[in-house]
C-alpha cells in the first residue's frame, strides 16, 4: 500500500514539474520567413540593426561633446536616439536570433518574455512622451522667445525629461504588473515578440475586466494625450506665425517645426497601424509585420528625418565627418 503510494506521488510531483516547466519556457513564434529567404531577411535586418545602433549612438555622442550643441532642444532631442536605441535593442537581437532557428526550437524563459514586455511597452510609452516635451520646447521658443532662456533651463530640461520617462515607468508597471498577477495555461507566444498582449493571451482565467479596462484606459490617454497636446502646441504655434510679419522667425518655426512634426507622424502611423490591425485576426500576418516595423521605421528614420534636418546637428555632423576623414 505504502508503495503504491509512493509511485502515485512520483507521478503527481513528475506532472507538477512538467507543468511547471511548460508554463516558463515558452514557444515564441518568430518571424516567418521561407527556407530560402532565411539569410536574406537576416542579413537585411542585422544591415538595418546597425545602422540605428550607429546612427543614433553618433548623434548622442555628437550632442554630448559638441557645446555649441548644448542647448535645451538638443538635450530634450537626445532622449529620442536614446529610446530608439532601446525600442530596437528589446526585439532585434533576440528576432535575429530567432529567424535561424526552427519554428519549434525557438524558446523563452516566462521571465524574459516578461522583461522584454515590459521595455516594448516603454518605447512606445516613451516615443508619445518624449515628442510632447520636444513639441513644448518649440512652443516656448516661437510663442514666447524673450522669456525662452528664462524658462528652458536646466533643471526645466531635467524636470521635463525625467517626466517623460518617469510617466511611462509608471504606466507600463501598472499595466505589465496585471497580467503578470495570472495564472498562465497555455506557452505559446503568437507574435513575433513579447508583449502585453501576447502574455495576456496565455491566462485561462474568467475575471480580467481590471486587465481590459486599464489596457483601454491605456491606450486612450496615451493616445488622445499625445495627439492633443501635440497638434494644440503646433496649432499655437501656427497662430503666432500667421500673425506675425516676422519672416525669419517663420522660416526658422517653419524648419524646426516641420521636422518634428515628420518625426512624430511617422510615429504615430506606424503605431496607428499595428494598433488596429490587431482588431482584425484576418490580417494577423500583416499585424505581426507591423509590429516589428514600428521599432525599425521610426528609430531608423528619426536620425535622418530630424538630425541632418536640423542645420547645427547637420553642420557639425559634416564637420565631424570631414575632420575623420582627414585624420586617417
Amino acid at each position: 500500500m505504502s508503495g503504491c503510494y509512493s509511485v502515485c506521488r512520483f507521478c503527481v510531483e513528475q506532472a507538477m514539474d512538467n507543468l511547471t516547466f511548460r508554463n516558463s519556457i515558452l514557444l515564441v513564434e518568430g518571424l516567418q520567413v521561407t527556407p530560402q529567404s532565411t539569410y536574406v531577411v537576416f542579413i537585411l535586418l542585422l544591415l538595418v540593426y546597425v545602422f540605428i545602433m550607429v546612427s543614433n549612438i553618433a548623434l548622442v555622442i555628437l550632442i554630448s561633446t559638441e557645446k555649441n550643441l548644448h542647448h535645451p532642444m538638443h538635450f530634450l532631442f537626445c532622449n529620442l536616439p536614446l529610446n530608439d536605441i532601446l525600442g530596437t535593442t528589446v526585439i532585434l537581437p533576440r528576432l535575429l536570433q530567432d529567424i535561424l532557428k526552427e519554428t519549434s526550437e525557438r524558446y523563452i524563459t516566462y521571465v524574459e518574455c516578461v522583461v522584454q514586455a515590459y521595455f516594448v511597452h516603454i518605447f512606445v510609452a516613451a516615443c508619445h512622451y518624449v515628442l510632447i516635451i520636444m513639441a513644448f520646447d518649440r512652443y516656448v521658443a516661437i510663442c514666447n522667445p524673450l522669456r525662452y532662456t528664462a524658462i528652458m533651463t536646466n533643471k526645466m530640461v531635467i524636470k521635463l525629461s525625467a517626466s517623460a520617462w518617469g510617466l511611462s515607468v509608471l504606466m507600463v508597471s501598472i499595466l505589465i504588473g496585471l497580467t503578470v498577477r495570472l495564472s498562465h495555461c497555455r506557452s505559446k507566444i503568437e507574435n513575433p515578440f513579447c508583449d502585453n498582449a501576447s502574455l495576456f493571451k496565455l491566462s485561462c482565467e474568467d475575471g480580467v475586466v481590471v486587465n481590459n479596462v486599464y489596457g483601454i484606459i491605456y491606450t486612450v490617454v496615451l493616445f488622445t494625450f499625445s495627439i492633443l497636446s501635440v497638434f494644440i502646441t503646433y496649432g499655437k504655434i501656427a497662430t503666432v506665425c500667421i500673425t506675425s510679419k516676422n519672416k525669419a522667425l517663420n522660416s526658422k518655426a517653419i524648419k524646426t517645426c516641420s521636422t518634428h512634426l515628420a518625426v512624430y507622424l511617422i510615429m504615430l502611423v506606424s503605431g496607428s497601424t499595428f494598433i488596429f490591425l490587431h482588431r482584425f485576426p484576418l490580417y494577423s500576418e500583416s499585424r505581426k509585420l507591423a509590429s516589428i516595423m514600428f521599432h525599425i521605421v521610426p528609430p531608423g528614420l528619426n536620425p535622418l528625418v530630424y538630425g541632418l534636418q536640423t542645420k547645427e546637428i547637420r553642420q557639425k555632423f559634416v564637420k565631424f565627418w570631414c575632420r575623420e576623414k582627414g585624420t586617417s
